[in-house]
């Protein structure tokens, strides 16, 4: 009896774990389709406002569980030269992993690029939900990748510290 009860709890643990991979890695990702004018959007330099810029072949998925699961690929006619003098450029970018079977974002590829100065990272919307930055990078060749990640104001609300005193009011429902 001891065997067949040790097997039957190996054989849930198996189950348990195998549906948790499968929640986490497929199911609570939604692709989002394409709205052909605002899906890449950077913080212009000169207004301080988020503006879309020219791109195709966007591809992006999203989920409802965690404001920082979407992810975004995209390419761009416009050259580096020109957006970085055009639009704000986000110094602390550091992509998210993307879950394996979207696989034209590369979280390792797109941060080392970032590192070695050969993709440049813009603030896209600053605050698109509250504590969370969009950030685009695009390297030389045109290619663009999209993420949201914590900004200051959320990394120390969300570790229930008070806001710095350059963040906007906190909502009453992160209070």
């Amino acid at each position: 009896m001891g065997k067949f009860l040790a097997g039957l709890i190996v054989i849930s643990a198996l189950a348990a774990g195998a549906a948790v991979y499968y929640l986490q890695v497929y199911h609570y990702y939604d692709e989002v389709a394409a709205n052909g004018s605002e899906d890449v959007v950077m913080t212009s330099v000169a207004t301080g406002v988020a503006e879309p810029i020219l791109y195709e072949g966007f591809q992006a998925i999203d989920s409802d569980s965690s404001p920082i699961r979407y992810r975004a690929c995209f390419t761009t006619g416009l050259s580096q030269a020109m957006l970085t003098e055009t639009y704000e450029i986000y110094e602390s970018a550091e992509p998210n992993i993307a879950p394996p079977w979207f696989d034209c974002f590369d979280a390792d590829e797109i941060g080392k690029s970032i590192e070695d100065g050969d993709a440049v990272a813009f603030l896209g919307t600053e605050n698109i939900h509250y504590g969370i930055d969009r950030v685009v990078a695009v390297l030389p060749d045109g290619r663009g990748y999209v993420w949201q990640q914590i900004n200051h104001c959320g990394e120390a609300v969300f570790n229930g510290k008070a806001a710095p005193d350059d963040c906007p009011p906190v909502p009453e429902s992160y209070k």
